[in-house]
């Protein structure tokens, strides 16, 4: 078993911190590193119970956010895509002075729609039917999340296909890990917390993703109102992966504009 996370780290030039969503691993970023790698010092992560740190125990989004501040280098960007997202921020919450510039890519600090504040977001009916298929078939309920994912992306078959991939070249995620994620996915909300951010923070969403709707984007606007906002109008809920040019342009152009 292992005992600590596994790191991925290629590149040269200040430190890039990327962190996968629920059902993912590192290895879903590998697509773009050759765009990153000559700019910057990534360090791709498996989360806890996800690829090649599946001996983990899954954790809160507190808890992860502890473990990779004490893992990771001592100052540097970090971009969380979906649940990945919700623990950097989690992360430039609890220590501003180790994240210097927080980048989130189709998340939100509260995935679950809510009635009662009008919040948008996933239902949490389909949230706890997932759940409920992790004990019947975890592996096919991760193919149907991929493929919420992707759904409304002009290249869905094709992200589809690339995400499968990242899963599938490393070891599958442990259900324990899973279930915890769906829980983290459907209780989470760090609305409030938000006006605390105070280090440059690029949000980046998809015009057609239906898991984080685009809607949230300008509700965050006013709920985070130092930070910028980039939407990709022909991307789902994978950008990174749709459109790889487009994304690591927007993300060099910001970081550019914040370098320390």
């Amino acid at each position: 078993m292992t005992t600590k996370l596994h790191w991925q780290i290629e590149g040269q030039g200040s430190d890039l911190v990327l962190i996968h969503g629920w059902g993912m691993n590192g290895a879903v970023w590998q697509q773009i590193l050759p765009l990153l790698t000559p700019y910057f010092r990534v360090h791709c992560v498996d989360l806890p119970g996800y690829g090649h740190s599946g001996g983990i125990d899954g954790a809160s989004i507190e808890e992860m956010a502890h473990l990779l501040l004490e893992y990771s280098p001592a100052a540097a960007t970090w971009v969380g895509w979906s649940l990945g997202g919700l623990i950097a921020t989690q992360a430039a919450l609890l220590a501003p002075e180790r994240v210097s510039r927080l980048v989130t890519v189709a998340s939100s600090p509260k995935f679950a729609a809510d009635k009662a504040t009008s919040w948008r977001g996933i239902q949490p009916q389909v949230l706890t039917d997932f759940q409920q298929q992790l004990s019947d078939d975890f592996r096919l309920t991760v193919e149907r999340f991929m493929a919420l994912q992707a759904m409304g992306s002009p290249t869905a078959r094709q992200d589809i296909k690339l995400l499968k991939q990242a899963v599938l070249s490393r070891p599958q995620p442990n259900q324990a890990a899973l279930s915890a994620g769906l829980t983290q996915l459907a209780e989470v909300d760090l609305r409030d917390q938000l006006v605390r951010i105070q280090q440059p923070w690029l949000r980046m969403y998809g015009r057609l993703d239906g898991l984080v709707p685009v809607k949230v984007a300008q509700e965050l606007d006013e709920l985070a109102p130092r930070s910028q906002r980039q939407v990709f109008a022909s991307a789902s809920h994978a950008p990174f992966i749709s459109h790889p040019a487009e994304f690591t342009q927007a993300l060099r152009l910001f970081l550019e504009q914040h370098d320390d």
